[in-house]
């Protein structure tokens, strides 16, 4: 049976489905799992969750290279900067003009954990299809925005949440010792590499088990609504800061045009360090799952466009700024 094929065929496969396999058993069989107890409890029941971000986190710290050239390293942090504003600015904006309930159901919570973030692979995807090689190497510096560590300080800003200093160091010792380890060794990046991936489901499944299909069914509109905000925000701010900053073409920016996978795992980690926001966990969670799906359909569409309007490297009838 080709059940991973099947799967990869959904946009964001990896992380929607396995979310709403555990959607589905929460809701046709409440705390099963957790009635269960020992190991079945403590790898798919929803407290499984936080164990497995953390063990994803190290995957991808261990990914972050400090031998990245310095035009890597210019692109990859510009580019990241703007994807955080992108998410960032407007998230604030609303919260102050309008409050914490939000616009036509998107709510500052929503906005800025379905936006400062990144489906890399897809990014790296679309680069590998139209960029230079420099493009592919960006990919080790934007996964910085993988996982929650910049929505906490996001929300923290912004005076969205209240997040104690604690809980960024908790969010930042993971990826911090994955980093210091991949780069001591080379040897041990290799081997975390495959984690950051694979591991998606592990805890895609946990968190599917903190909703039920009332939820989902609720959160479709608002979260097909939040991936076209996310796809508008990011060509607004990123293609704007490829093309006028870092004087590309712009087709960079665009790939950037998604929510990553694991951004539905933000708001469990956002609750654990602001209780105040466990209520808005459920929807918020369900909302970002359609985001996943609706940015990586949207995102090549938008990438392809963008080489249209001003070319890439591997277009030579178009004329690069750079």
């Amino acid at each position: 049976m080709k059940i991973l094929a099947s799967i990869n065929k959904i946009p964001g496969g990896i992380m929607v489905v396995p979310l709403l396999l555990g959607a589905l058993m929460n809701t046709l069989f409440p705390n099963a799992f957790t009635s269960i107890g020992g190991l079945t409890a403590a790898t798919f029941s929803k407290a499984a969750a936080n164990t497995v971000i953390g063990v994803t986190l190290v995957c991808i710290g261990s990914q972050i290279s400090l031998k990245a050239s310095p035009q890597i390293l210019k692109r990859g942090l510009t580019l990241t900067l703007a994807k955080f504003l992108a998410g960032f600015i407007p998230a604030v904006l609303v919260g102050q003009l309008i409050g914490p309930e939000g616009l036509l159901g998107i709510t500052p919570f929503m906005l800025i954990a379905a936006v400062t973030n990144s489906n890399g692979g897809l990014y790296f995807g679309l680069v590998s299809q139209y960029g230079d090689d420099i493009d592919g190497g960006v990919w080790a510096v934007i996964s910085i925005n993988d996982g929650p560590f910049l929505t906490l300080v996001g929300m923290g800003l912004g005076g969205l949440a209240n997040i104690p200093a604690w809980a960024l160091l908790s969010t930042i010792i993971p990826l911090a010792v994955g980093f210091i380890l991949g780069n001591l060794d080379e040897d041990i990046a290799k081997l975390l590499k495959p984690g950051g991936y694979m591991l998606i489901p592990f805890f895609a499944f946990p968190l599917g088990c903190t909703l039920s299909f009332q939820t989902i069914v609720s959160a479709g509109a608002t979260g097909i609504l939040l991936g076209v905000c996310c796809v508008a925000l990011t060509m607004l701010f990123c293609i704007s800061t490829d093309k006028f900053i870092l004087g590309r073409p712009g087709y960079a920016g665009a790939a950037l045009s998604t929510t990553a996978g694991n951004a539905a795992a933000t708001p469990a980690v956002l609750a654990t360090a602001d209780p105040t926001l466990q209520a808005l966990v459920g929807p918020t969670t369900a909302a970002i799952a359609a985001s996943v799906v609706v940015t990586a359909i949207l995102a090549p569409i938008v990438t392809t466009w963008a080489v249209k309007m001003w070319g890439s490297p591997k277009s030579p009838d178009k004329a690069l700024n750079a």
